[in-house]
């Protein structure tokens, strides 16, 4: 066994798998001089991209960094993805991660000029 989290999860291993049949699919269409296989393959390869990035949404996928090693495992879930990852540009993309992680944290951002909140709160 591994004395490091090398990543493997159930997305990125379907992931992989899917853009492998994509490429080959590809590959055969250019060897073929086939259109219909070129552009299958390239259907199929970007539909690997949307099968890995749902995965990763649902919890079949990895945050970024290491994991605990109670999570090394391919078959681990991840509890934390409904939230979203800080630094996940995949959740970033559906609407998570930073801004939910911030809020979590109790770390909101402030905007603008805080001089009309503190008279606002002074009257």
């Amino acid at each position: 066994m591994s004395q490091y989290d090398e990543g493997h999860t159930v997305a990125g291993w379907t992931g992989t798998a899917i853009a492998t049949i994509g490429s080959a699919v590809l590959g055969a269409g250019i060897c073929t001089v086939s259109a219909a296989l070129i552009v299958g393959g390239l259907g199929i390869t970007a539909a690997s991209v949307l099968v890995t990035w749902a995965l990763h949404l649902v919890g079949w996928g990895k945050p970024p960094g290491v994991r605990p090693r109670s999570q090394w495992p391919m078959g681990a879930r991840d509890l934390t993805a409904r939230d979203g990852h800080a630094e996940c540009w995949g959740c970033r993309l559906a609407g998570r991660g930073r801004r939910t992680a911030a809020v979590a944290s109790g770390v909101v951002p402030v905007t603008g000029d805080p001089a009309p909140a503190a008279a606002e709160a002074g009257r």
